[in-house]
């Protein structure tokens, strides 16, 4: 993993990702790519269609560049120690998050995009906004969503929540997540959530094939497994963050997923009470 894109909108949640991101960038000796969209106005809706001046567009583009090099710095001035300092480049353009983050990763080499969450209460406004929505539903790369509760502290223990419904894709996502593990020297604690008093033979038989697969493929010894019983899923993740040590939560998104449905869950604002960790999320296609 050698690039980190770091999308921001200069908020404080947003400075707060992106140093978060720089320690991150730090541990695992990665460069840094800063990212803004330049939201251009382009119609009135009692208007119609407008043209919006290019030398309006360039000015805002400027001040973006203006902003990008300023968070470039204090980055940079933030970092005191010795060891390996990240390289630290910026890019941005007109168009939404999504459209912007996505032209630059679909032409260059990005490992992984990290973004902060806004709203007071933390992750759950971010994953029901439009832009993070786009985000989680059309980015092809690893995304990384940061609370404003997050500690900026090593990685110790990562926790890769499935419900082993399509074990054949959680195993390709694993194998995405090892790399990042090895250079990071974390523990991956594979977490399943369930609801029944006794878990079906199917599912153990289920699990027991996982584990194999990963023992006999993985390469990576510090793999485990917890089960943690709980009636709802996201309350059972955040008690899992909240008291079994784990310093970043990893989820699967696809369609009728684990994570898809947490997403469009009604309980989704109660989970966010009690995640304060990353959430890494790969996509499907990952």
């Amino acid at each position: 993993m050698k690039t980190l894109l770091v999308a921001t909108d200069f908020s404080a949640n947003a400075r707060h990702a992106a140093e978060y991101a720089y320690k991150l960038a730090k541990q695992i000796k990665a460069g840094i790519i800063l990212c803004n969209a330049v939201i251009i106005p382009a119609e009135v809706p009692q208007a119609g269609l407008v043209v919006w001046p290019m030398e309006e567009t360039d000015t805002l583009l400027e001040d973006s560049s203006d902003e990008l090099e300023k968070l470039k710095i204090h980055l940079e001035k933030t970092d005191h120690g010795h060891d390996f300092k990240p390289a630290i480049s910026f890019k941005n353009g007109p168009g939404t998050v999504t459209d912007v983050v996505q032209s630059y990763v679909s032409n260059s080499v990005v490992d992984l995009v990290v973004m902060g969450t806004h709203g007071s209460s933390g992750l759950s406004q971010f994953l029901l906004g439009n832009h993070s929505s786009n985000m989680i539903n059309n980015t092809t790369k690893p995304l990384m969503l940061i609370s404003p509760e997050t500690e900026i502290a090593p990685v110790q223990k990562i926790a890769f929540a499935t419900d082993f419904a399509d074990p054949e894709s959680d195993l390709k996502s694993l194998y995405h997540l090892i790399p990042l593990a090895k250079l990071l020297g974390a523990d991956i604690l594979l977490t399943h959530i369930y609801s029944e008093d006794i878990q079906s033979p199917a599912i153990k038989k289920t699990i027991e094939h996982f584990m194999t697969e990963i023992s006999n493929k993985a390469n990576y010894p510090h793999i485990y497994y917890r089960s943690v019983k709980n009636s709802h899923m996201e309350t059972g993740l955040g008690w899992l963050c909240e008291h079994g040590q784990v310093d970043m939560l990893v989820m699967v998104h696809r369609p009728h997923s684990f994570f898809y449905k947490l997403l469009k869950s009604s309980h989704c604002e109660k989970m966010a009470g009690h995640i304060a960790v990353p959430l890494l999320v790969f996509p499907a296609a990952e």
